[in-house]
């Protein structure tokens, strides 16, 4: 196995949580009945470039098919994020009608909608057609293709033989959690740089390293994110394809995220202060040897043991359990703990897509959130911790008038404090 970046022989395994199917690959009922694909799930440390990253066994086009069932604008507060991002973005680099905004991953429209409200022309690369579908309907038009070098410079000759914009190039670049997921990272690197105007600006968000690790959040680890990302390794694999960040953000998204803004080498985009200030943290802690790694295995251990003995506690009292939210970081971490329906007989979803199917590996059943009303638990799990808020205030009802109680799962089981109760009663 070699460094998806570098090309370095890795041998530095850091995790190991044996073998998982791909964590979106939700299986209808007769499903249940076929042979199921599972491959190892092992995260490798480059000790050249400091990328973290799984090994390949699953081709993209494999992981993010016609039938993808994760529609960003299911949560309330991510689409809260990208509308904030979107004013910022307009106002920080006086995008106009005259600009050209393109996202990369554009998934149901979720961000570009908010461009297109504001007349600036836009794009989005989106190879999930369920998606890109979603995403047409509210206007936002959508590239049923992933995106490449090769697909950024035919949208540029495109767009160039037109007479539009800088020679073709966009004016902004996004990419919201996408650059984890891209098995050729520095192929979708050179695309960037590709298509990006000459005075043209990244940004791209995605989980920090750093956080993963300091919080041990070993259940975002699955096959559809292909690297782990911190500054340090994100500049050099800009670097290597002509482009630079001059600015980094830190984000609380997603247990901690870095929202890096970069562009050309020679665009004259000042180099900020944070930067060097973000490469100087993760040098300090560590984070660029091995060693940094050392803990990760045992935190996944202390995770998954603690969820089961939760669990059979619960069962041995003759308590109901049920879960909320069949987000991917919930398979890992149920199918590391070996949590079937035995234990935990479903989890709840307001993802139509997602309802009537099972999660995969655990084979645990899907169901729409109304059917909390019909037998609320006595506990619930939240799964998707990184928004935990925002499930717990819509579900404030099952406390109040059940008293359901409600926990988070990383690092452990933690009971959560419900809501006031003047929350409007919500399903």
């Amino acid at each position: 196995m070699h460094c998806r970046h570098c090309s370095t022989p890795l041998s530095h395994n850091i995790l190991d949580l044996a073998h998982a199917p791909p964590s979106n690959a939700y299986l209808e009922a007769d499903q249940r009945l076929q042979p199921e694909i599972h491959f190892p799930l092992r995260l490798f440390f480059c000790p050249s470039c400091t990328l973290v990253q799984t090994e390949d066994f699953c081709r993209a086009d494999e992981l993010f098919d016609a039938n993808y069932v994760y529609f960003s604008s299911t949560s309330s507060s991510w689409c809260a994020h990208a509308a904030r991002y979107a004013e910022a973005a307009i106002g920080r680099f006086g995008l106009t009608a005259d600009s050209f905004v393109v996202e990369v991953a554009s998934n149901d429209g979720y961000l570009l909608q908010n461009f297109v409200e504001a007349g600036i022309p836009c794009l989005g690369f989106e190879p999930t057609a369920s998606t890109a579908e979603a995403a047409r309907a509210k206007g936002v038009d959508s590239r049923l293709e992933f995106f490449t070098e090769a697909s950024a410079l035919a949208l540029r000759q495109d767009r160039a033989a037109q007479g539009l914009g800088q020679d073709g190039g966009a004016d902004l670049i996004a990419g919201n959690n996408v650059y984890a997921h891209v098995p050729d990272i520095n192929d979708f690197t050179r695309g960037l740089y590709r298509l990006l105007a000459p005075e043209g600006v990244i940004s791209l968000e995605f989980p920090h390293l750093l956080e993963l690790v300091a919080h041990g959040q070993f259940d975002t680890v699955y096959h559809e994110h292909f690297s782990y990302l911190s500054l340090t390794a994100v500049s050099r694999i800009f670097a290597a394809a002509g482009l630079r960040i001059f600015d980094v953000e830190p984000l609380p998204t997603h247990g901690g995220s870095l929202r890096v803004w970069g562009c050309r080498q020679e665009a004259s985009h000042p180099q900020l202060a944070s930067v060097a200030a973000g490469l100087a943290q993760e040098e300090m802690a560590g984070l660029c040897t091995q060693e940094f790694y050392r803990n990760l295995q045992a935190q996944a251990d202390h995770a998954a043991d603690k969820l089961l003995a939760f669990l059979i506690s619960c069962k041995s009292r003759g308590e109901t359990v049920a879960a909320y939210g069949a987000a991917a970081k919930g398979t890992t971490l149920l199918n590391y703990a070996r949590i079937s329906p035995r234990l935990l007989p479903y989890v709840c979803d307001a993802a139509p897509f997602k309802q009537g199917r099972f999660l995969p590996g655990s084979h645990i059943e899907v169901r729409p959130v109304e059917a909390l009303l019909d037998a609320p638990p006595q506990h619930l799990l939240i799964l998707p911790w990184n928004i935990k808020e925002e499930i717990v205030a819509s579900l404030a009802w099952m406390a109040r008038d059940h008293g359901t109680q409600f926990w988070t799962v990383m690092p452990e089981p933690t009971q959560l404090a419900a809501p006031e109760e003047t929350l409007a009663r919500q399903a």
